[in-house]
């Protein structure tokens, strides 16, 4: 399963700068080849992380794993050309994707689809009850009417 899409790193980049580092031919045009290559390293290493933890392959789109996978690709995409010059917002997002997916292997983070709800198991907003009252307010309407 790919989790993102060309056009979500382009929406990224920029046309220009994805053309720059997916063209080996002087083309105007996206490599397609080249940056499904780089989808496919990102999806694969995704599944790779969160084998064991999820039955693969995952029928749900999770919004954080397309994240996840538009800044791997960036940096794939980028270590062809700059290797030695990577710019270092790309190296920062890729070294974040990793730790996110090592928690997410542990189980430090849980995946959240688009169809979930906030509610988790045994809490809901509608029950939470507190000892708290009116009485309680350090400064209520008269004492703040006092400054």
């Amino acid at each position: 399963m790919d989790y993102c899409t060309i056009e979500d790193i382009e929406t990224q980049t920029s046309t220009p700068t994805l053309i720059q580092l997916t063209s080996d031919d002087g083309q105007e045009a996206v490599d397609r080849v080249v940056a499904q290559e780089a989808i496919l390293y990102s999806s694969t290493l995704i599944d790779g992380y969160l084998r064991g933890r999820y039955s693969l392959p995952l029928d749900i789109h999770f919004p954080l794993l397309r994240i996840l996978a538009i800044d791997l690709s960036i940096h794939r995409l980028y270590s062809r050309r700059m290797r030695n010059e990577m710019p270092e917002v790309i190296t920062k997002n890729y070294e974040h994707a990793i730790s996110t997916l090592k928690d997410i292997q542990k189980g430090v983070i849980s995946l959240q689809s688009e169809n979930d709800t906030f509610e988790t198991s045994g809490f809901s907003a509608t029950e939470y009850k507190t000892n708290k009252n009116i009485l309680d307010k350090l400064f209520g309407k008269q004492r703040m009417s006092e400054y």
